[in-house]
C-alpha cells in the first residue's frame, strides 16, 4: 500500500474535466430555454444592487436569490452532480440550507442598499456583474463551447458570487434588531466555503480560471471585515 503522502489531490477526484463540463452541457440542454429567464433574474438582481433600493427591493432580491440556491441544490447537485460525485448529496443539503437562510433573512432581516460611495457596495456590484454577465462568457475564453456555460441561478459558481455581491452591497437598516444582524452573519460561511471547494476542484481539473472563485471569496471577506471594523471603531478624530 502506498504511503498517504504520495497521494495527490487528483487521486481523490472521481471524474475527469471532460466529464465535469459535459455535465454542464447536458444540464443546459435539459433546461433550455430557461437560461433566458435566469439572465433576466440576474439583471434584476444587478439592478437592485446598482440602484438605491430600499428594504422592499432588497427583500425581493433575497427571495429571488434564495430560490436560486434551492434550485441549484435540487436540479444541479442532487439530480445531476450526484451522478459523478457522491458528496453532491451533502452539497445539495448545504445549498438548501443556504437558501432557507436567505429566505428567512428576506422575511426577518431589514436591509437596504449601501451608499454609492461605500467600497463594499462597489465591490458587491462588481461581483454581481461578473457573476451575471461575465461568468457565462468565461468558458468561451478557454475554448469551451457555449453549451457548457455556467449561468447565474442555474449553476453554483455564479450563484455564489452573486450572493457575496448582494451581501456586500446591502447593509442592515438602522432599525434592524439583533436577530436580523445574526442572520446576516449566518449567510456568509457557506458561500465562502463553496469558493474554496470549487476552486480546489477546478484547480485539480487543471482549469485555467480555477483561482477566480477563491480570490473573489477572499476579496469579499476582506472588504466585509474592513467595513465591519470601520463601523465598529467609527471615524478617527482629526488632529488639530
Amino acid at each position: 500500500m502506498s504511503e498517504w503522502w504520495t497521494y495527490r489531490p487528483s487521486d481523490f477526484l472521481l471524474f475527469s474535466a471532460r466529464t465535469y463540463w459535459r455535465l454542464f452541457e447536458l444540464y443546459n440542454a435539459d433546461l433550455w430555454p430557461w437560461q433566458g429567464v435566469a439572465l433576466v433574474l440576474g439583471i434584476g438582481l444587478l439592478a437592485a444592487t446598482t440602484l438605491r433600493g430600499g428594504e422592499r427591493v432588497v427583500r425581493v432580491a433575497f427571495i429571488g436569490l434564495a430560490g436560486c440556491w434551492l434550485w441549484v441544490a435540487w436540479a444541479y447537485h442532487l439530480e445531476r452532480y450526484a451522478s459523478i460525485n457522491w458528496a453532491a448529496t451533502w452539497l445539495a443539503a448545504a445549498f438548501a440550507l443556504q437558501g432557507l437562510v436567505l429566505l428567512v433573512q428576506a422575511g426577518v432581516g431589514r436591509r437596504r442598499v449601501r451608499e454609492r460611495t461605500d467600497l463594499a457596495r462597489t465591490v458587491g456590484v462588481a461581483l454581481t456583474a461578473y457573476a451575471v454577465l461575465a461568468q457565462p462568457v468565461l468558458g468561451r475564453l478557454v475554448d469551451r463551447p457555449w453549451s457548457q456555460a455556467e449561468v447565474f441561478g442555474l449553476a453554483p459558481d455564479p450563484t455564489v458570487l452573486a450572493t457575496l455581491g448582494l451581501l456586500l452591497a446591502t447593509e442592515a437598516s438602522t432599525a434592524a434588531d439583533r436577530a436580523a444582524r445574526v442572520l446576516a452573519h449566518l449567510a456568509w460561511p457557506l458561500p465562502l466555503l463553496w469558493c474554496a471547494l470549487s476552486g480546489a476542484t477546478l484547480w485539480t481539473l487543471q482549469t485555467p480560471h480555477a483561482g477566480v472563485l477563491p480570490l473573489a471569496g477572499l476579496l469579499a471577506l476582506g472588504v466585509a471585515w474592513r467595513t465591519r471594523r470601520a463601523a465598529t471603531t467609527g471615524p478617527r478624530p482629526r488632529r488639530s
